[in-house]
């Protein structure tokens, strides 16, 4: 889909160099990896637009991630420094405090937080976990955001969790085109070529969906898709999710 993945790589590194001068000139880029192909992309393009030793990967495992050893090697295979924080006790621990909240329970109706709340709570615990360490580095740092344009249509993403961020060099680009900006990049074809997965619901971005990616870019791009029920259902999460992608409304007097 890109015409020149390379002359994009070239362009995006710029801007990622050309934000730092402006915005946090010789503090560090702090990036979340899970080991997939956005992470691993971003955190290539940090790492050859301002040198390895100014980019910090973060692994944060939910208790036990089985593709933690993915991430490792990504970290070790771009030389960056790392460190790895497990979110699962605090994960667990603001569950429970929140499932045992009388209050809460008379205003939901049930004991339980909801399906999408038990998900969507670790993206947001590894956001503040990602801003926390940002705020500890010399010199702070500032947080990438991974999110693709894919996602970004339908509203994959938790607010304030993996949608948030400092600065976002992804965003413009649909999986396809991520996963070529990752070959260019040179980084292992296993990592780049990863099924996406949320890691959180034990699906695959696909299975969730119900539609590929690739179907959802062509259909964004030329207006054409043969399912009915996949186009409107497609029309119909970018609608309600369009509130992620805008600022927050402010009143003005």
């Amino acid at each position: 889909m890109l015409n020149d993945p390379y002359r994009v790589k070239e362009d995006i590194k710029r801007w990622i160099r050309d934000y730092f001068e402006e915005n946090g000139k010789g503090c560090f880029a702090v990036i979340g990896i899970s080991g997939g192909k956005d992470s691993s992309v971003a955190a290539a393009l940090c790492a050859e637009a301002l040198g390895k030793d100014r980019v910090v990967g973060v692994l944060m495992p939910n208790g036990i991630q089985s593709d933690l050893e993915d991430a490792k090697r990504l970290a070790a295979f771009l030389g960056i420094p790392h460190l790895i924080l497990n979110i699962g006790t605090t994960s667990a621990a603001l569950c429970q405090e929140l499932e045992r909240n009388e209050a809460l329970q008379a205003l939901t109706g049930r004991a339980e937080l909801s399906a999408d709340s038990k998900i969507n709570l670790p993206p947001r615990i590894r956001m503040t976990t990602l801003y926390a360490v940002a705020q500890s580095l010399p010199g702070g740092g500032r947080v990438v955001n991974t999110c693709n344009r894919s996602e970004d249509y339908i509203g994959y993403s938790t607010k304030y969790g993996d949608s948030a961020g400092d600065f976002s060099p992804l965003s413009d680009f649909w999986v396809e085109e991520v996963r070529e900006l990752g070959h260019a990049l040179g980084l292992p074809k296993d990592l780049v070529e990863k099924t996406p997965s949320d890691g959180l619901s034990g699906c695959s971005d696909e299975e969730k969906l119900g539609f590929s990616y690739q179907t959802l870019s062509a259909y964004v791009l030329t207006g054409v898709c043969e399912d009915e029920a996949v186009r409107e259902k497609i029309d119909r999460l970018h609608r309600a999710n369009l509130h992620k992608l805008k600022p927050m409304p402010a009143y003005k007097r």
